[in-house]
């Protein structure tokens, strides 16, 4: 049964408290009010750097006027008066009163630099968010006729937003964020998937040498266990120039125990079977829904750690830095699978080595047969 609330009650209880960017937003806001004369003092943000929309209309109209005679300034409101006016053209519900609290909770206005950075901190972790939740809709987008390289063209712009956020916070050596919970996986067609990696394995059995010429395919590459190991299995006999049908492929899945629980032999050999197409095609076919869930786990990865308001700047760039290595090693395998190099912006290095990608960096490729590599 709903409760209904009482005639005591005004339901204020239930509005979530201000992060405390908002208060340090007051902070600032008080001591430009009190004196704008600090404006000079403040740099590196703008009216978008504030997070209520009255707080960067306030911001706006201090920026715009002119500055007010100090002395002038301590014995009328006009100066004020002219703020309002400004800020109201934007927020409408800004009133004389909310500037005078403004002024009344700064503690001290020579603090307004100090303020200043904090604010552009928590811009930048908002800008982050933002960004990493454009590359999930991107990833996600099933309307896409280009996928692999509107997904990339993301990445590339949420890495130039690192190196900008880097720019004002330069990060420092050994201080990485807090590892945050594995999040979610990319929730493919699953059976579109499994149909397309059995279709793989059956033609890689019966056209063993085509293997070598997608050796960018790696096994972290299939959504399945037991399709990883058989491709690992199967890459393994060709290095040994072994012979390879569904009979020595279901050995070698027996010796690396791939073989358990409800797994039958049988049900191996009939998944290779029947093969279809090419090798090269339904390689790449993996490959490519591998990068899809690549930049889908930098993305909620990069995501977590804006979640985490313990995260400073410097962090979140070391791990974001992190993070989009892994999407930097594949779409190179990916460079290698199509034969063409994708676009991509430049961007400047890192000022300091956040650590080594989480990701296996790709093993060297042979250039298929007839193509220049």
């Amino acid at each position: 049964m709903s409760h209904s609330p009482g005639p005591d009650e005004d339901g204020l209880d239930t509005i979530p408290a201000p992060p405390p960017v908002f208060h340090v937003e007051q902070a600032l806001l008080g001591a430009l009010l009190f004196d704008p004369r600090r404006l000079g003092d403040v740099t590196g943000i703008s009216a978008d750097s504030f997070s209520t929309a009255a707080h960067a209309a306030l911001f706006a109209a201090i920026n715009a006027l002119p500055p007010p005679d100090p002395v002038k300034h301590t014995k009328n409101t006009e100066w004020l008066s002219k703020v309002l006016a400004a800020g109201r053209e934007q927020a409408r519900g800004l009133t004389a009163s909310y500037l005078h609290t403004l002024i009344q909770v700064c503690p001290w206005p020579r603090h307004a630099p100090a303020y200043a950075r904090m604010v552009e901190a928590e811009h930048a972790r908002r800008r982050l968010r933002a960004a990493a939740e454009h590359l999930l809709q991107t990833v996600h987008d099933t309307s896409l006729p280009h996928a692999v390289q509107t997904v990339l063209a993301e990445a590339d712009a949420l890495a130039a937003l690192v190196d900008d956020i880097a720019a004002r916070f330069p990060p420092r050596a050994g201080i990485l964020p807090r590892s945050p919970a594995s999040p979610p996986a990319i929730v493919p067609d699953c059976a579109e998937a499994v149909e397309e990696e059995q279709l793989l394995l059956a033609t890689a059995t019966a056209h063993p040498a085509d293997v070598e010429s997608v050796r960018w395919l790696l096994p972290e590459d299939f959504t399945q266990p037991l399709h990883a190991g058989l491709w690992q299995c199967l890459t393994t006999l060709v290095r040994r120039q072994e012979p390879v049908d569904p009979v020595t492929v279901l050995w070698a899945a027996q010796q690396r125990g791939l073989l358990h629980d409800e797994r039958e032999p049988g049900d191996v050999l009939r998944l290779l079977a029947e093969p279809a197409g090419s090798v090269e095609h339904w390689s790449q076919r993996a490959l490519k829904r591998s990068l899809l869930a690549t930049a889908d786990r930098s993305g909620r990865r990069i995501e977590a750690y804006t979640d985490d308001p313990t995260n400073t700047p410097f962090q979140l760039v070391a791990g974001a830095r992190r993070s989009l290595a892994d999407i930097s090693a594949i779409r190179a395998r990916w460079q290698h699978a199509t034969g063409r190099p994708l676009p991509q912006q430049p961007h400047a290095p890192p000022a300091t080595r956040a650590g080594p990608s989480t990701r296996r960096a790709p093993a060297a490729v042979r250039p298929a047969a007839g193509r220049t590599p």
